[in-house]
C-alpha cells in the first residue's frame, strides 16, 4: 500500500524510513484526517498547515491540531529550514508505514478498525481521483489504467504465498522515492498499485455448469 504501508516482500528492519506501528503509533494513527495527512506529506513533501487543510477540505486548526498529535507521536516534525516566526512547516519522518501484526490489532480492535479503514477510505477516493481525470491524461497512460477482479478459493497458507509473490514481482521495479525520481528514464510518471487481499470466509462453491 504506496505511502501508507511498505509492499509484501519488505523486510522493515531493511528500511531506515520504514516505521511499524506500536500500540502508541497505532492509536496516533486511528483517525482519517492523520492518515491524509501523513499520505500528503510523503506524496508531496513538507507543508504548512494551512496548505494541509485546503488539500483536505479542513479549517488549518484542525490540520494544526492533528499536526501536532502526529508530531508528539514521532510521526512528523518541523522542517526548521523552511519555517519562520509567522508559519510552521511540517514534514514526515518516516517513507513508510508497517502494520501487520495481529496479536497489536487485538489488543488495539478499536485503533485497529478506525486505522485501517480510514486507509482503505483513502484507496477508494484516490481511485475516483484517477477515474475523474483520466479522460484528461495521455491516450498512452488511459490505456495502462486497470481496475480488475480475480476471484479465487485458497488456503491460508496459498494465501500468504500469493501474497509474497506479488511482493516478489513489485519488488522487481522502481519504487517511487526522492532519490529515484532524479534517475528515472524520461517518460515514467507516479504509478499507484493498490493491492487487496479480502477473505470471503463460508462462501459456498460455485455451482458446476450442466451440460
Amino acid at each position: 500500500m504506496t505511502d501508507t504501508t511498505s509492499h509484501p516482500s519488505d523486510d522493515p528492519s531493511r528500511h531506515e524510513g520504514s516505521v511499524v506501528l506500536d500500540a502508541k503509533g497505532l492509536r496516533a494513527m486511528a483517525h482519517p484526517v492523520r492518515v491524509q495527512v501523513i499520505g500528503l506529506l510523503r506524496k508531496h513533501g513538507p507543508s504548512t498547515a494551512t496548505r494541509l487543510a485546503e488539500r483536505l477540505g479542513v479549517n488549518s486548526g484542525t490540520a494544526s491540531y492533528h499536526l501536532r498529535q502526529l508530531g508528539a507521536a514521532g510521526f512528523v516534525e518541523e522542517d526548521t529550514e523552511r519555517g519562520n516566526a509567522r508559519e510552521r512547516w511540517w514534514r514526515s519522518v518516516h517513507r513508510t508505514t508497517w502494520f501487520n501484526d495481529p496479536e497489536l490489532a487485538e489488543r488495539e480492535p478499536e485503533a485497529a478498525l478506525a486505522y485501517q479503514q480510514s486507509v482503505a477510505s483513502i484507496y477508494s477516493l484516490r481511485t475516483r481521483q484517477t477515474l475523474n481525470e483520466l479522460q484528461a491524461m495521455p491516450r498512452v497512460w488511459r490505456e495502462r489504467f486497470d481496475l480488475s477482479d480475480w476471484v479465487l478459493r485458497l488456503t491460508p497458507e496459498e494465501t500468504a504465498a500469493l501474497y509474497q509473490e506479488l511482493g516478489d514481482v513489485i519488488g522487481r521495479y522502481r519504487r517511487d522515492t526522492p532519490e529515484n525520481a532524479a534517475t528515472a528514464p524520461a517518460g515514467a510518471e507516479r504509478v499507484g498499485l493498490i493491492t487487496h487481499i479480502l477473505p470471503e470466509l463460508n462462501t459456498p462453491a460455485p455451482e458446476e455448469e450442466t451440460p
